[in-house]
């Protein structure tokens, strides 16, 4: 199974971004997808994460409101509005058959910059 994102870059503050990854390697929906981040010099935290169904989905009080997290099938998709400088980071596309909130997750993406400039 492989996790391919793309999307990021660069942006300025107030501007939007589109991340997206695919899960390629299953012939069935995995259950729970998800973005996580890390910043320089900080540890790798949650971002958001949908479940197929769309049953579970949650955010990191940090993007509510200006993030949106979307699933279609083996795709998810992060659409994030008025970034601010401290989105920066290496955004990490996850992925688990049960949950992506829990340890030791089966599915990780390479990571992929976004980069919000003041």
């Amino acid at each position: 199974v492989q996790l391919v994102e793309s999307g990021g870059g660069l942006a300025q503050t107030g501007g939007s971004l589109r991340l997206s990854c695919v899960a390629s390697g299953l012939s069935f929906s995995i259950i729970d997808m998800g973005w996580f981040r890390q910043a320089p010099g900080k540890d790798r935290e949650f971002v958001a994460h949908m479940t197929e169904s769309g049953g579970s989905l949650s955010y990191a009080d940090s993007v509510l409101g200006r993030f949106t997290i979307s699933r279609d099938k083996n795709t998810v998709i992060l659409h994030m509005n008025l970034l601010k400088p401290e989105d920066t980071a290496v955004y990490y596309c996850a992925a688990d058959h049960r949950t992506v909130l829990g340890r030791g997750l089966d599915y990780w993406g390479q990571g992929i910059q976004v980069t919000v400039s003041s």
